[in-house]
């Protein structure tokens, strides 16, 4: 092989490297970036890590809701009509959260499958439902006519 033709060789698989390397790095990038929906059924059955960022959804089940006295905790369950999970959130709920409405919330699971919540997403008018949120309660048989999804 003369001399010209090993350059190039050396220059595209150089090149090659760090194509390789950039896409690695960009995957990476991406799959901790990922927030992977899961119900309460998925949860409750083990198929949510526990190691990771999840975003869990479904209706606030009525009188769950539970206030820690001066401080912003917050402990509630979430349910698809199947199983329920319980979530605790440090922080200001939103405005529209309330029992019986569908939320998201986005968190990591401890040891004892509790949900702890770094950030909880109500629905924007009285008829909204997350879509997760809607698709699950249909898979389930549990979702009422009068929702629509957003």
């Amino acid at each position: 092989m003369n001399a010209v033709r090993k350059k190039r060789l050396y220059i595209v698989l150089a090149i090659l490297a760090g194509v390789g390397v950039a896409v690695t790095l960009a995957l990476s990038a991406l799959q901790e970036n990922i927030n992977l929906f899961y119900t309460p059924t998925q949860i409750a059955n083990g198929e949510a890590p526990k190691d990771s960022r999840i975003r869990a959804g479904g209706m606030v089940a009525k009188g769950s809701l539970k206030r820690t006295g001066d401080s912003l905790d917050v402990e509630f369950v979430v349910t698809d009509f199947a199983k329920n999970v319980t979530i605790r959130y440090r922080g200001i709920l939103p405005d529209l959260f309330r029992e019986e409405q569908g939320i998201v919330a986005l968190g990591k699971l401890n040891e004892e499958g509790v949900l702890i919540a770094d950030e909880v997403l109500a629905k924007h008018d009285e008829n909204y439902m997350p879509p997760e949120v809607t698709k699950a309660l249909k898979e389930s048989g549990q979702l009422q006519p009068d929702k629509k999804e957003g």
